[in-house]
């Protein structure tokens, strides 16, 4: 039925509107793509100097402040203020609550306020005033705003990324900015040891210091960037005149023709859209793994026969190895211009760790089964966040669904929070089962997209084949979004990487 009503606009579309600026020549091949000169590695340069040490700041800093109730349990937490039962795990699980369900507004007023002032500073006030929590409700109450205030940041800065750069140069930027969650994950507890020294001091508890402290330096640094962090290439202080509107530029042929103003419309075709849902699934998939590793990973490797001790140092390693993973995923995938290939292929991988963890209660066995899981669960993130930005088309239906994909996937948090039994260690059959099972879920989603991204690139190859549709027409088209015939969703990219687009409706290679 959609296909059939996009032809039907198809067939009583306005007469053809042309555009003086469209470029005659096709770019089909690499060397053809007139903006990879060296004057735009230059100007690239200058954008992530100034933009990606932020973004990766703040992100450290937002994964630091939701998961350091970890260190505080350790420190004393669960006593002082008289947790009983499941009580902390409700206390952890209550932040993807709201975190989720505020992704979606944040992502809108993103649209219609400037980043810098969005992106920052609510939650870093939230989790230095977390210091005064004393009991079970206030933790409770301090949780769900933590989760409120930072629910816009992750899909804030990942909408945020794609109006700097272009489709197929945005995995690598992604990949740097998330982790920035490996090195909280493998730093955070030994800033929490250092800061738990204070134990005692103003009469404060060792666990009080820990939110006081990370949550001023979080306010401290959101200031900063507030005064130099830039939010649009056309208003950015640090291009030139020329640079701005060379970048404007590019990102306008990335995305040719298509809607960048705030319209309600945008919104419904956000939630309309199968495609999101399917993200959604997949995303959801990754997520339960990724935050049951980070939430259990030390007691697992406890559960091992480890100690306390030995397991919280052991826990870096892990993380140290999915940084270094997740960044060169991300070069790679940039390189070669393929997001779902090596989204699958890094999402086997985790399934194969998870499976060494089930099958098996040799700590070193086991613990190679976390090292492999950490290498393939990571880099999935940053891999689905680019190859699902790059498919949807129009800056607010592009912010929405990004939202909406991050925010029900965090969801998965609350899932991930209770899986881990402590009888069932050290096999942990229900937790390393369900990771096994998600896993295949988003693989096969993953898949299936594909395969439908393919067919539906088909179609509209022949739909601009018949009707004589070309980049011409592409304001013609505008309003359709990722629904327009000149749109190309992205799969597995050869040489023409992102930038095919029919200037005639002879034949051509489309992105794929």
């Amino acid at each position: 039925m959609t296909e059939k009503r996009d032809l039907d606009q198809l067939e009583k579309a306005p007469a053809p509107i042309a555009i003086s600026d469209t470029p005659s020549g096709s770019f089909n091949d690499e060397e053809h793509d007139p903006f990879d000169t060296e004057y735009d590695r230059k100007i690239l340069r200058k954008i992530d100097y100034h933009i990606i040490p932020f973004v990766a700041i703040l992100y450290l800093l937002s994964f630091l402040d939701r998961s350091n109730i970890g260190n505080a349990k350790i420190l004393g937490l669960v006593k002082d203020i008289g947790l009983k039962g499941l009580q902390y795990n409700v206390c952890a699980a209550v932040f993807f609550i709201t975190y989720s369900v505020s992704e979606v507004p944040s992502n809108i007023m993103l649209k219609l306020t400037r980043p810098s002032i969005w992106i920052m500073l609510a939650w870093g006030i939230v989790m230095t005033l977390m210091c005064l929590v004393n009991s079970y409700n206030g933790m409770i109450i301090a949780r769900l705003f933590l989760g409120l205030t930072e629910g816009g940041l992750f899909p804030g800065v990942n909408f945020f990324l794609t109006l700097w750069y272009r489709r197929k140069e945005q995995a690598f930027r992604i990949a740097v900015f998330f982790s920035a969650a490996t090195i909280a994950g493998a730093f955070g507890g030994l800033l929490a040891a250092a800061i738990a020294k204070l134990n005692g001091r103003a009469g404060l508890h060792g666990w009080q210091w820990i939110f006081l402290i990370e949550g001023l330096i979080t306010v401290v640094v959101s200031i900063i960037a507030y005064f130099f962090m830039q939010d649009y290439p056309g208003t950015a202080r640090f291009l030139t005149e020329d640079e701005r509107a060379h970048v404007v530029e590019r990102l306008r042929r990335d995305h040719p023709g298509l809607a960048t103003h705030v319209d309600k419309r945008f919104v419904w075709q956000a939630f309309k859209d199968y495609r999101a849902y399917l993200f959604t699934i997949m995303y959801t998939g990754i997520l339960i793994s990724l935050y049951a590793f980070s939430l259990f990973l030390p007691t697992i490797i406890n559960g091992l026969g480890y100690t306390a001790n030995e397991a919280q140092l052991m826990s870096v390693p892990p993380y140290v190895a999915g940084c270094i993973c997740t960044v060169g995923a991300g070069w790679i995938s940039d390189k070669y211009h393929k997001r779902g290939p090596f989204l699958v292929g890094f999402a086997c991988l985790a399934i194969t760790g998870y499976a060494i963890l089930l099958g098996t209660t040799s700590p070193g066995a086991g613990y190679t089964g976390a090292m492999i899981a950490a290498l393939g669960v990571f880099p999935t993130i940053p891999l689905a966040i680019s190859w699902i930005g790059s498919n949807i088309g129009g800056d607010l239906k592009r912010g929405v669904v990004l939202a909406m994909v991050i925010g029900i996937g965090n969801l998965g948090g609350i899932c991930s929070s209770f899986i881990f039994i402590a009888a069932e260690s050290p096999r942990f059959y229900t937790g390393h089962g369900v990771c096994i099972g998600v896993l295949v879920m988003t693989t096969a989603t993953a898949c299936f997209l594909m395969w439908d991204f393919r067919r539906l690139n088909k179609k509209k190859e022949d739909i601009c084949a018949r009707e004589g549709i070309d980049k011409s027409r592409s304001a013609q088209f505008s309003e359709m979004g990722d629904d327009s015939p000149l749109f190309r969703y992205a799969i597995c990219l050869g040489r023409d990487g992102f930038d095919s687009l029919p200037t005639s409706h002879s034949s051509s290679s489309y992105v794929m």
